[in-house]
């Protein structure tokens, strides 16, 4: 009982002190009116703190799990990027559209808008729970909107910084599951400010 108290003290924590917001271009007012998005996913540049690269990262995942299991170093890398189309990016689009009842404003991959969302992931942290320990998932990124014909000209931006991904009661041991749950609460957030800001 005791566990489970400090692991909901610990959950409430994290909520009130994550995904903070800053404009670098732009209002959220300039958004008004806006009801359809296409939705454009990059990650470039992409920052894994502790490591020089991505690239770095990989290969120490890849190296120790190869140590323990051959091969299994392989399927890691290959679920590290399937898991962006697989699992960020619709997580992403559900956790967003929900939140709005009557379709007032939606968002998606691939379709006929006017207006373009990109989501730039700057960072991530896949966290690891090994039963007795463990640590959320953490990403920040960058969000542009721009009509569609004009990429260069950018309408709006904000950065969002220390966004955070976990399982519900800590269940949550692949990094894949912890990292879109950090991608929800960004477009949860996202979708939350829209509904009050953009107006």
């Amino acid at each position: 009982m005791k566990n489970i108290f400090l692991f909901t003290v610990l959950m409430v924590s994290t909520t009130i002190f994550s995904q903070k917001a800053k404009i670098t271009q732009g209002d959220w007012k300039d958004l008004k009116g806006i009801s359809t998005y296409n939705l454009v996913f990059e990650y470039t540049d992409l920052q894994i703190p502790k490591y020089d690269s991505e690239e770095a990262f990989l290969e120490d995942k890849m190296n120790k799990r190869d140590d323990k299991e051959e091969g299994t170093g392989e399927e890691f890398k290959k679920n590290w990027f399937a898991d962006r189309e697989n699992r960020y990016e619709p997580k992403f689009i559900e956790s967003f559209n929900k939140r709005f009842d009557d379709n007032e404003v939606k968002v998606g991959k691939n379709i006929d808008a006017e207006y373009t969302m990109k989501i730039h992931t700057t960072m991530l942290y896949p966290g690891y729970n090994v039963g007795v320990m463990r640590q959320n998932a953490k990403l920040e990124a960058t969000l542009y909107v721009y009509k569609t014909e004009t990429p260069n000209n950018i309408l709006f931006s904000v950065d969002y910084t220390k966004v955070e991904g976990y399982g519900a009661m800590g269940n949550d041991y692949n990094s894949g599951y912890r990292i879109s749950e950090g991608y929800a609460k960004l477009a949860k957030e996202l979708a939350k400010t829209i509904q009050k800001k953009a107006k």
